[in-house]
């Protein structure tokens, strides 16, 4: 499995720079990607700007696994409509990008990845429950994304579309770091027995927006820079210094830098989002 650590190309959706809500923005993080040398491209054919959850898992530099993007807010219900869903094999075809498909629903926001284990929320065993059983769903996963640990965590109810990218991303291959505000003893567990170590984004502040404050964890990160909301809020700094310090190799650097995300979060996502990394050798 591809981790982000490994990843070197950032593709956005053409959208991000054509929405006069989002231009500064989007110059903000081209300029800032522009500077650490990292490449980047704007995908076509896409209707909403959230690229990593319609885009392809990248299990190595020439396997890509496309699922089924159908999630249920983007089937009528009050979180969406379908006349704002991107169809992958549309966007993989203008890139010329030959894929994998599989027949099981997925979100690519709700895919955090290690070299060696991937951990998604249980919604998607509800999503797939018509087709797969818990067991032999978590067995497919695992033979798609060629890893030997699928973890599934528990769907917070206050995370809207089940998505783990708003709540932990791992630091290494054996400790992950997670908002604090999805603590639970039941999550714990689960990495426990997994064998994985956590941390924790803490924030002492008067008074902590929850709101906004989740965003951090939803950063881009990719082999040469991570990339950090900024929520023009009291926890902005202490966000950037817990981020050095779980990150010392790209703190030693410089190579951590925050972009104003106050408009992207607005409409419920941050820049793991809004982007698509991957390992290119071209």
């Amino acid at each position: 499995m591809i981790s982000d650590n490994q990843t070197n190309k950032v593709y956005f959706s053409e959208l991000l720079k054509a929405d006069s809500r989002f231009t500064e923005t989007c110059n903000q993080i081209t300029k800032i990607l522009d500077s650490y040398d990292v490449s980047y491209e704007f995908l076509k054919k896409t209707k909403a700007i959230w690229a990593r959850d319609y885009m392809p898992i990248q299990v190595s530099e020439d396997k890509f696994i496309e699922y089924r993007y159908d999630p249920d807010y983007l089937q009528g219900t009050e979180k969406g409509n379908r006349d704002s869903k991107t169809y992958p094999d549309i966007v993989c075809d203008w890139l010329n990008l030959k894929t994998i498909k599989t027949d099981i629903i997925l979100d690519g926001g709700n895919v955090i990845k290690s070299k060696n284990c991937v951990i998604l929320t249980d919604k998607i065993v509800t999503e797939n429950q018509f087709w797969y059983d818990k067991t032999r769903l978590i067995e497919q996963l695992e033979v798609l994304f060629e890893v030997d640990h699928v973890v599934l965590i528990p769907w917070p109810k206050a995370e809207d579309y089940g998505h783990t990218d708003g709540m932990l991303r791992f630091i290494d291959e054996k400790t992950v770091l997670i908002n604090e505000v999805e603590k639970t003893s039941k999550l714990e567990k689960g990495l426990k027995e997994l064998g994985l170590n956590w941390e924790y984004i803490r924030y002492e502040v008067k008074n902590p927006n929850e709101d906004l404050n989740w965003a951090y964890i939803n950063f881009l990160q990719t082999k040469d820079v991570i990339l950090l909301p900024k929520l023009n809020i009291d926890e902005d700094e202490q966000a950037f210094e817990q981020l050095k310090m779980y990150y010392p190799d790209y703190a030693r650097n410089n190579r951590i830098a925050q972009v104003d995300m106050t408009e992207i979060v607005k409409e419920g996502g941050a820049l793991n989002c809004i982007s698509w990394a991957i390992k290119s050798n071209r």
